[in-house]
């Protein structure tokens, strides 16, 4: 399928590791023109590199956007190399936080600043001209840890919560403007971090093999997912990518699980 996003230009927040790095790639491969975010100048270059070197178009933009002024910053930067952001994957945030009695309240609105006022803040200076166009995308990254949390990091938890809440009433209030707004809420995602950490896991239960084999193993043991295995970061890049696409014109206002069953799971 030709998701015909040849000429788009998309934004992943958060882009320079983990998941959002994967999200770019497969954007990038599917011919748009990725904008790869790093808080920091020259954080995001080994990912704006790869993707270059696998003919992808690609530009590096950076900004705080735990600030007004970093995002400032990083709308300013994307304008200049790219003059306009069609889509907007609002995919940076943190998993930290310890538990309910020993997370103080500025924690509490840190990770509010980091995982959902960071979004709404790239919202409030893209979604006008796209609206002025008649197109665009805005997708929120979350975790189906909002339905599913655990007793530790509920800032987290809750800050990630608040991503679907903002879809629906961010989707009616951009309704009929040509801009679809939705939620993508991921379970366990097979990021670099996640696979070292699995393969220790593996090792300490004297389990040596392919990654497959960890896989299974881990399924066996910990992990609550229908289908045996955690998803590649490339299994959400595709799901994001097919929601920027026009073919996805009628999901609005939707918050789609990518979590192997884990959410049904007990």
């Amino acid at each position: 399928m030709d998701l015909g996003l040849d000429g788009r230009v998309v934004l992943v927040t958060g882009s320079w590791r983990g998941t959002g790095a994967g999200i770019a790639g497969v954007l990038a491969a599917e011919g748009a023109t990725v904008l790869v975010h790093g808080m920091e100048p020259g954080q995001a270059d080994p990912v704006i590199e790869r993707i270059r070197a696998g003919g992808g178009r690609v530009h590096g933009v950076s900004g705080d956007i735990r600030s007004d002024a970093g995002a400032d910053q990083l709308v300013a930067g994307a304008l200049e190399v790219a003059g306009r952001v069609d889509a907007l994957i609002n995919n940076y945030g943190v998993a930290e936080g310890a538990g309910w009695l020993d997370t103080p309240t500025d924690a509490w609105v840190d990770i509010y600043q980091k995982n959902t006022l960071s979004g709404v803040r790239l919202v409030q200076r893209l979604v006008g001209p796209m609206r002025e166009r008649g197109w665009g995308r805005v997708i929120w990254i979350s975790t189906i840890g909002h339905v599913r949390p655990r007793a530790q990091m509920p800032g987290y938890y809750a800050s990630k919560a608040a991503l679907p809440n903002m879809t629906v009433s961010l989707a009616r209030e951009l309704g009929g403007s040509g801009i679809t707004v939705n939620c993508v809420s991921p379970g366990m995602i097979a990021t670099p971090e996640v696979r070292a950490s699995m393969e220790r896991r593996a090792a300490r239960d004297g389990v040596s093999g392919d990654w497959d084999e960890i896989q299974r193993h881990a399924a066996a043991s910990f992990l609550n997912t229908s289908v045996g295995r955690i998803a590649s970061v490339e299994e959400i890049g595709a799901l994001v990518a097919f929601l920027c696409s026009d073919h996805a014109g009628y999901i609005h206002g939707a918050d789609i699980r990518i979590d192997g069953g884990a959410a049904d799971c007990t």
